[in-house]
């Protein structure tokens, strides 16, 4: 279970910001401790885990439990990386009520 949440709390990290420094800041903990998590796989402390899903609520349900409700808003990164490959560009070249 400990290592599920390291894991999980890298793909968010990873899909949100540019590196640990970024993430480090948004949730307010050292990046010494975000690389120790991830490099350990050990559990984060429920204070990190409460400041991730404060700082990303989309992911809380996921980051906690592995599972998603779309309906509910609650995500996983992999399905929000999905989201934007699919976004329309605004260069659709159909034509609307021919």
């Amino acid at each position: 279970m400990s290592s599920e949440l390291a894991k999980r709390m890298r793909e968010i990290r990873e899909a949100e910001t540019s590196g640990r420094h970024e993430f480090s800041q948004l949730i307010g903990v050292a990046k010494k401790t975000v690389e120790s998590i991830e490099q350990s796989g050990r559990a984060p402390k429920g204070e990190m885990l409460e400041a991730i899903c404060i700082q990303w609520p989309k992911y809380s349900l996921w980051l906690m439990t592995g599972q998603v409700n779309e309906a509910a808003g609650q995500v996983s990164p992999e399905i929000e990386r999905t989201r934007d490959r699919l976004k329309p560009t605004g260069t659709d070249t159909g034509s609307r009520g021919e």
